[in-house]
């Protein structure tokens, strides 16, 4: 075959691509193969693992289940999917936004909107384990509408170019897992792509020099509910509203550029500051309960240069886990998934939207490089980034082949172009086909996890004779959705009130026990589902060990075993008192050291940012012995003082009373109003004191300063008393 018979037979595939087939239709038939293909994979891997648990747990079941007149349990490969499940739950029982009903408003949620959509399954009949499977369709639909969505980015190819979109975007196992994992990333994702579409459009108008104010407030909405989605979308709300105005500008149209980018950036800000008022008006911290738990700029004991340490380190991690891992089992050959998604940049034709693509997944890298969990959970966190930058390997490709192939290309460009296009393409496939397959299995073992574990002990609990009262947990997700169980999350992703569990969680464990104090003796639990590894000695002294589920093949949940307690309060609800009170003498103000509402009450700081390390004690009670008193306090060492405030006194004289229990002797200076200093001497013991300091000259209020001399010490609780006439 000579030459010019080969570009004829080239050019006549390509004009029976073009012209004899719809490839509208083709590319919507194929992306709904690809998601229903991929999700049976995913779900096909969690029924027959789940099953197996069925099968494990009840024998009596087996008949039924290998005869298909039973089906095996549903589940979801993450604790966090639960969470979700929650809000659903309490949002169709009309408690929008509590985690649980009855507990107030939580700010937990990564997401506004997705528990409403759930909530819709909920309310259709899905109850239980079964929304999961409203979940799962609205997994499938959300990926489908992404699909759909993108073949906008193709409009100034030929329309086959388009083709490449479905296999591209579905091709990664980690970016599969996540979008049917039943987190909110698929409805995340359709959710962007609606704004790709409307802005484009809008884009388009303004390229003419002529646009609708109700095109840009038409972005705005579907900004807004972007924002709702995620959070953490409105910087990329900021892309699509600074891009417009820019557009208008570049016509010297400064007037439209003003009221498009406040039309389109507005609806996002509003859902944002909404968000946030909200968050401080009701829990006292505008930040959400996640970003207080997770985020590395609120570690209370890191420094600034620790912060920005740790963003690096995370922004490179995900850069090389999805190289050297998720996008290849071979080395190097995941590398190549980035200078393909770069050739989005190159061509005319697909710059725009490389240009936004690109913007997007660096963004999303760098806000995700903030979560100190960005490395657990299958990287979860990155995935819409991920899906971006195979949005632009598509667009990349797409581009490529459209410019070999344009009529009066050499021969030479058209077979080089080809054949490097169709080595990377085998190499990647090669590569990542070990990786997709390990994700299924992944997908199914995970969700079998969560059964055996904790969907397991949400119906020990459920199941309790007589009926339990409230559960003490640290995964705040399968547990109360399984029992319906009133809770309280000592992670903090949860709420209860306006107690402000993630940030204490963070300063401590003994910090987090603190606010257990603020809960009504009613409401205090009565049963515990921890992991023993996460929680030090609380669960030894605090809890009595009743049951215990294990997981076998752990590869999702947070420890090999769930451990339920029968709490033990008692040595807790004495703790606020002092140990012991001289005759006619009143307690006019109480500072508890680690208990984070006490201390913003009282003004409290230390010296040094990233210290102040919160300990806690289980030691005999000088009133009783017989029984143990608890008290969590902050570590001040060598140099460090600790700054507070109390009032309440009558008079100028009263006395502190300093509760410490030292092990090794030190020395502490006190000042009072910023004048007189005091030394405080604590000799080592294994046992609670209360140092005595009298005091004269103070006012209402009064400033108090607790200097470090020589050695260290943990300060638990300071009381202000003075003598009653």
């Amino acid at each position: 075959m000579n030459r010019s018979t080969t570009v004829a037979a080239s050019r006549s595939f390509l004009d029976v691509l073009k012209n004899a087939l719809n490839i509208r239709q083709i590319y919507v038939l194929m992306a709904a193969l690809f998601v229903l293909a991929n999700a049976r994979l995913f779900y096909g891997s969690l029924k027959m693992q789940t099953e197996h648990v069925d099968l494990w747990f009840h024998p009596d079941r087996f008949s039924a289940i290998t005869r298909g007149l039973e089906a095996g349990r549903w589940s979801a490969p993450l604790d966090d999917v639960f969470i979700h499940f929650d809000f659903a739950r309490s949002t169709a029982r009309g408690f929008p936004f509590e985690w649980i009903e009855g507990n107030g408003y939580s700010s937990g949620g990564t997401s506004l909107l997705y528990p409403f959509v759930l909530a819709v399954g909920y309310l259709g009949g899905l109850t239980g384990l079964d929304l999961a499977h409203w979940a799962a369709i609205v997994a499938c639909v959300g990926t489908f509408g992404t699909l759909l969505g993108v073949r906008r980015m193709f409009r100034g190819l030929p329309e086959y170019a388009s083709l490449f979109g479905p296999p591209t975007l579905l091709a990664v196992g980690a970016l599969n897992w996540t979008l049917f994992s039943g987190m909110e990333v698929a409805l995340f994702l359709a959710l962007w792509t609606l704004c790709l579409v409307v802005w484009d459009d809008l884009m388009t108008g303004i390229d003419r020099g002529y646009a609708r104010r109700s095109h840009a407030l038409l972005l705005g909405v579907c900004c807004a509910f972007l924002v709702a989605a995620r959070p953490e979308a409105a910087p990329l709300v900021a892309i699509f509203a600074v891009w417009c105005a820019l557009g208008w500008t570049k016509r010297k149209n400064l007037r439209a550029a003003v009221w498009t980018l406040v039309l389109v950036g507005l609806p996002g800000a509003l859902v944002v500051l909404t968000h946030m008022m909200t968050n401080k008006l009701l829990t006292g911290s505008s930040s959400a309960a996640g970003a207080l738990a997770k985020l590395e700029m609120y570690h209370p004991y890191f420094t600034g240069a620790q912060v920005w340490d740790s963003w690096l380190f995370f922004f490179k991690y995900q850069v090389l886990r999805l190289s050297d891992h998720h996008f290849s089992s071979l080395p190097v050959v995941g590398f190549l998934v980035w200078p393909v998604a770069a050739l989005s940049l190159v061509f005319k034709e697909t710059r725009r939207y490389g240009i936004l693509l690109w913007l997007s997944v660096v963004i999303w890298l760098a806000l995700v490089s903030l979560n100190g969990q960005v490395r657990w959970q299958n990287e979860r966190y990155t995935m819409p980034a991920v899906a971006w930058l195979l949005m632009a390997c598509s667009l990349g490709l797409g581009a490529t082949v459209n410019w070999a192939f344009t009529r009066g290309r050499p021969a030479w460009a058209r077979y080089t172009t080809s054949a490097v296009l169709a080595a990377s393409v085998v190499a990647f496939v090669y590569g990542q086909v070990p990786r997709f397959r390990d994700q299924i299995w992944f997908f199914g073992r995970a969700s079998r996890n969560i059964l055996e574990q904790h969907v397991r002990a949400g119906q020990f609990l459920s199941h309790s004779k007589p009926p339990l009262r409230r559960a003490l947990i640290s995964d705040a997700g399968a547990i109360p959705f399984v029992s319906d169980l009133p809770a309280i999350d000592l992670i903090g992703l949860g709420g209860y009130g306006r107690l402000p569990l993630a940030g204490a969680s963070r300063q401590g464990v003994g910090a987090a026990i603190e606010l257990l104090e603020h809960v009504p003796l009613r409401d205090l639990p009565d049963v515990m589902a921890l992991y023993p590894s996460w929680w030090g000695d609380f669960v030894l002294w605090f809890g009595r060990p009743v049951h215990e589920f294990p997981v076998r093949g752990n590869v999702i949940c947070g420890g090999s075993s769930k451990v339920i307690y029968a709490p033990k309060w008692r040595s807790l609800l004495h703790s606020s008192e002092p140990l012991a009170l001289l005759p006619r003498s009143r307690i006019a103000d109480t500072l508890d050291v680690a208990d984070v509402l006490s201390e913003r009450a009282h003004q409290t700081t230390w010296s040094r940012p990233a210290q102040g390390y919160v300990g806690m004690k289980l030691l005999p009670d000088p009133r009783d012995r017989r029984v143990d008193l608890w008290d969590a306090g902050r570590l001040i060492s060598t140099g460090m003082s600790l700054d507070f405030t109390l009032s309440g006194l009558k008079t100028d004289k009263g006395q502190l009373l300093i509760r410490v229990a030292p092990p090794k002797a030190a020395v502490f200076e006190l000042s009072v109003n910023n004048e007189a200093s005091l030394m405080v001497s604590m000799s080592a013991s294994d046992e609670w004191q209360e140092l005595r300091v009298p005091l004269i000259g103070l006012r209402n209020p009064s400033t108090f300063s607790l200097r470090a001399k020589e050695g260290e010490a943990h300060i638990y609780h300071i009381f202000l008393t003075e003598h009653v006439p």
